[in-house]
């Protein structure tokens, strides 16, 4: 009997297209999953394994809590579960915590936010080890004026004129609880 799984998933999205399936492209976050899923179920051809992902990212796009659910059928604990996709997973794909939940948990439409986190780098030297994961600045940027602007976008807007598709049929509105501006980013100095 199958039973309804829910995993907190970790990646580094650098090498791949996003999350979502996509026409003859294998490196994708959702494409790993369900074909590990699918080897440690057995699942025929014609039934693959569906991952559904509380949201998607783009390409290159990295996540530390992406919540996703799967309906299973397996005999194996969550903890058995958790252990072979790790172990059969790539290196930059990883699962946290897998439990047992109820049938009507849906991943994506009990999501009850997202946090998104922009690290920039301004220095004298390059963030060689940091490289995949900060954006270089060219110049200091002010952090007062960063903020002011962020107090704009703040609180519940339409956000239709940052969509490729004008006339998307679903609603482009949405609501940003609050953004955070941190000061320097400190690298540690080794001898």
């Amino acid at each position: 009997m199958k039973k309804n799984y829910k995993m907190i998933i970790q990646y580094d999205g650098t090498r791949y297209y996003g999350w979502e399936h996509q026409p003859d492209q294998e490196m994708t976050i959702q494409g790993k999953l369900e074909t590990v899923l699918s080897r440690m179920t057995d699942a025929p051809e014609d039934k693959p394994v569906t991952v559904i992902g509380a949201g998607r990212t783009d390409a290159g796009v990295h996540a530390r809590a992406m919540t996703a659910n799967v309906l299973l059928d397996t005999e194996l604990s969550p903890e058995e579960i958790q252990d072979y996709m790790n172990r059969y997973l790539p290196e930059d794909i990883a699962i946290s915590e897998v439990k047992i939940c109820s049938d009507r948990f849906h991943s994506r439409y009990k999501a009850k936010g997202k946090t998104y986190c922009y690290t920039c780098y301004y220095g004298p030297s390059k963030p060689v080890f940091d490289r995949k994961y900060v954006t270089v600045l060219e110049s200091q940027p002010d952090l007062e004026r960063m903020r002011s602007a962020a107090e704009l976008l703040k609180g519940m807007h339409d956000y239709r004129n940052f969509c490729v598709n004008p006339r998307m049929k679903k609603s482009t509105v949405r609501v940003v609880d609050s953004i955070e501006i941190k000061g320097k980013r400190i690298f540690e100095k080794h001898r």
